[in-house]
């Protein structure tokens, strides 16, 4: 298959996957394998196509951040979330710098994907089961989060480093167990995800980028807009969804999902 119908195809399923709590690096990692991405594009790819997501959200809720620039040098309670977000995506940062070799490795495993999907997935079942949801505040609000609760947050979502974790289900995970309701849990995952999926972008576009050939540079950029398009979509429809749903088939998903990869692999 020509490379750039395989880098379509990863764009779409990184878009699908980025805030749907299923681990969209893990997705990644097994479909690239079975489609038989270019080893010269792997582990770069799947990390860099990644700011497409970030360009959705800033799309998705350009009104929101348009306001909150707009108030935030006057208004303490912005200030407050701002300083929030950075202090939940310390952890992640931190870790990830300490740990970068192991992560590379664990990168390469299928059967890291699948234990950590099959784990993650009893982890969203405990939770809903554990009724972590229906205790919330659901009269919270997004900008009354508070750095206790947003340093809880950044320390669960550190967990998905581990390829097949999910970065979107480990911070909303975190926000469910700190007690946010499900939608404002949603949303900080989605703010969360501009300085945590932008800073490993560009880390990883700084040292890897300058050994990638034209042609493949060209093939990340096609795959990071085939992601962004997608990724808006999965937006709106993963907050409606939310509204009205628990995250319980999000849990099956990854079960039955990480079992399958497990037995293929064997």
């Amino acid at each position: 298959m020509p490379d750039w119908i395989t880098v379509i195809l990863l764009g779409f399923v990184e878009g699908i996957t980025e805030f749907l709590p299923v681990s969209s690096t893990g997705h990644l990692i097994v479909v690239s394998d079975w489609l038989g991405l270019n080893p010269a594009l792997q582990g770069t790819f799947e990390i860099v196509i990644q700011f497409g997501a970030v360009l959705a959200v800033i799309a998705y809720f350009w009104r929101d951040l348009y306001q909150q620039i707009r108030i935030t040098p006057t208004d303490a309670r912005a200030q407050r979330f701002w300083l929030a977000v950075m202090v939940a995506f310390i952890p992640a940062a931190v870790i990830g710098l300490l740990f970068e070799d192991t992560i590379d490795r664990l990168l390469q495993s299928n059967q890291v994907v699948a234990t950590a999907l099959i784990l993650g997935g009893f982890l969203f079942l405990i939770i809903e089961w554990a009724g972590f949801s229906s205790r919330a505040n659901l009269d919270d609000e997004l900008l009354d989060i508070n750095l206790l609760q947003a340093f809880a947050i950044g320390l669960i979502q550190s967990l998905a480093l581990i390829p097949g974790t999910s970065r979107s289900g480990m911070s909303i995970i975190g926000g469910l167990v700190v007690g946010l309701n499900r939608r404002v849990a949603t949303q900080f995952s989605f703010y969360l995800s501009i300085p945590t999926l932008g800073v490993a972008t560009l880390y990883k576009g700084v040292t890897d980028f300058s050994s990638l050939p034209l042609d493949n540079i060209l093939l990340v950029v096609l795959g990071t807009v085939i992601s962004a398009v997608v990724a808006w979509w999965s937006i709106g429809w993963l907050l409606k969804f939310v509204s009205t749903n628990t995250f319980t088939p999000f849990g099956y998903y990854r079960i039955v999902v990480g079992i399958l990869i497990l037995f293929v692999v064997a």
